[in-house]
């Protein structure tokens, strides 16, 4: 016997921001809407990206903030952190934030669909989750899928010795060296959080400046404060190949036609994002 086919006027493919905002909007012009979403409401920036990593960075501060607390005549003595306190601090901003999307989902009458989504024509999606497919139709549909890390030929993540930017957002361990390819927002980020909890980190960036999309003078000012910081920062650099022992990578990376070896704890990949 066929399953039953739920109908809406239109049906958002990803909860993310375009995807639930979209679906909001729809709902708020009389339309019978459905988003489906496999894994969290809000996407990448609030669950994965922007927020957990901004929560992360403020932990950071504090930490930086109170090693110099000296300079404002307080005395902190034995001065620790725990990295899986840090990690679920981050996580529990971002799930708050999450059920907040949901909340405004369903205070709009919007249906949210727990599964992955499949088009079966121009008028149907299929859904599955846990075995089981739920048939959807609408006379809209409409793709919000999101994106995911780009990874480049031989370098791919692993999850363990080399994360992409999942892995680095809850880390297992604290690596006492590491190294970050690229040096956009993401890498950044990650760049300055573990190397203000005391990590030695290593940047690569394969064009000529970190921060390549912001403008020059940004750029400028960034290096020099990261490498106040303490980061080494290798520009118009590439990453040839890395070489995964039992707890630790050797990059080889390529510089003004000479070649380096850079052995770390754990590397981070952050060259960039490609559509779902």
């Amino acid at each position: 016997m066929p399953a039953e086919i739920k109908k809406f006027d239109v049906i958002v493919i990803g909860g993310g921001p375009g995807g639930y905002v979209t679906a909001i909007r729809a709902a708020q012009l009389g339309m019978k809407a459905c988003v489906v979403e496999r894994e969290h409401l809000g996407g990448i920036c609030l669950n994965w990206g922007c927020i957990p990593t901004k929560a992360l960075l403020r932990t950071a501060e504090v930490y930086r903030n109170a090693e110099h607390a000296k300079e404002y005549g307080l005395e902190i003595k034995g001065l620790s952190f725990d990295l899986k306190k840090v990690v679920d601090r981050s996580r529990k901003v971002a799930k708050q934030l999450s059920g907040g999307v949901g909340h405004l989902l369903k205070k709009n009458k919007v249906t949210v669909i727990d599964g992955h989504a499949k088009l079966k024509g121009s008028a149907t999606v299929s859904v599955e989750k846990d075995g089981k497919e739920t048939l959807l139709s609408a006379t809209h549909i409409i793709l919000a899928t999101g994106a995911r890390s780009r990874s480049l030929p031989g370098l791919e993540g692993d999850g363990k010795l080399v994360w992409t930017y999942k892995e680095a957002m809850v880390p297992d361990i604290m690596p006492k060296s590491l190294l970050v390819v690229g040096s956009g927002a993401i890498g950044i980020e990650f760049a300055s959080f573990f190397r203000t909890l005391g990590a030695e980190v290593t940047v690569i960036e394969v064009l000529d400046r970190v921060l390549p999309v912001e403008d020059a003078e940004i750029s400028d000012f960034a290096e020099k404060s990261f490498k106040a910081q303490g980061m080494n920062i290798m520009t118009s650099a590439t990453v040839k190949t890395l070489k995964k022992g039992k707890n630790n990578v050797t990059a080889t990376v390529e510089q003004g036609g000479k070649s380096t070896d850079i052995t770390v704890d754990r590397v981070i990949l952050a060259v960039g994002i490609v559509g779902n």
